[in-house]
C-alpha cells in the first residue's frame, strides 16, 4: 500500500519519451558548479579518513582497497563508479546485477562497518568531481540490476527517463526510505517513481532540501546495495 502511495504522490509523466525532459542550461550549470565545489572540498577534508580506511581494509585481508562497478550514468551512458571494498576478498566476484542483501557473511568485518555507516560511498566523490555523478540525483543503479526476478528496464517503461540527469550520491528515493536490496516489484516501482518526480520537478532548492534531509536522516544509517 505504501508503494502505491509513493507512486501516486510522485507520478510519472508517461507521455514524455526518454531524455525528453528539458532542464535549463543555467540550472544545470549551477548544479555542476555546486557539485564541483562541495566534492573537491570534501575530498580534501576527508583525506585522513581515506588513508585510515584504506589501511584497515588492507590489514584485514590484503585485498584491493577499492571496488569498481559499471553503472548507468547520464543519458544512459555507462560509467565506472568507485567505492571502498566491503566484501571479503573471497566474495569479490559477485555479479553486478545481483543484490547482496543483508547477508553479512559476504562482508569483511571492516566492510560491514563501512556499509552500515555509508563510509563505503565516500570515494564516489571522485565520480562527482569527474562529472560522472552528482551529489543529488536518481540513485546510481548497477547495469543489469534486478527487482526481484525482473530487470528494472522491463518493469518500468519510463525507466530511462531517470537518466536525463547525472545519478546522485543521494536522492529523493533514498531519503524516502527506498534504498537497499529490492526483492519486491512494488518497492522498485516506488523507487523509480521518486526518481522520475525528481527529474521532472528539478530545482536547485530541491537539491538543497534533499541534501539537508540526507545529512539529517541517512548519515551513519546506510543499508547499501
Amino acid at each position: 500500500m505504501y508503494s502505491a502511495f509513493v507512486a501516486n504522490k510522485y507520478p510519472a509523466k508517461s507521455a514524455k519519451r526518454a531524455f525528453d525532459i528539458a532542464i535549463s542550461p543555467g540550472a544545470l550549470f549551477s548544479k555542476r558548479t555546486f557539485d564541483i565545489a562541495i566534492s573537491l572540498g570534501a575530498l580534501v577534508a576527508l583525506t585522513p579518513l581515506f588513508l585510515v580506511v584504506s589501511a584497515l581494509i588492507k590489514l584485514e585481508d590484503r585485498g584491493p582497497v577499492f571496488f569498481f562497478q559499471e553503472r548507468w550514468g547520464q543519458n544512459g551512458k555507462k560509467i565506472r563508479i568507485i567505492k571502498f571494498r566491503t566484501m571479503a576478498q573471497r566474495n569479490s566476484g559477485l555479479g553486478a546485477g545481483a543484490s547482496v542483501g543483508n547477508n553479512n557473511n559476504r562482508f569483511s568485518k571492516v566492510g560491514a562497518f563501512l556499509r552500515r555507516t555509508n563510509i563505503d560511498e565516500i570515494p564516489q566523490l571522485l565520480n562527482v568531481a569527474k562529472g560522472d555523478m552528482s551529489l543529488i540525483g536518481p540513485r546510481c543503479h548497477p547495469v543489469g540490476m534486478l527487482a526481484g526476478d525482473i530487470a528494472y528496464e522491463e518493469l518500468f517503461p519510463d525507466y530511462q527517463q531517470r537518466h536525463v540527469m547525472r545519478p546522485g550520491l543521494s536522492g529523493l528515493a533514498q531519503i524516502r526510505g527506498w534504498r537497499g536490496p529490492t526483492t519486491r516489484r512494488g518497492e522498485a516501482r516506488a523507487r523509480i517513481a521518486c526518481d522520475l518526480y525528481y527529474v521532472q520537478n528539478y530545482s536547485f532548492w530541491l537539491d538543497i532540501k534533499i541534501l539537508l534531509a540526507t545529512i539529517r536522516s541517512e548519515v551513519g544509517r546506510g543499508t547499501g546495495f
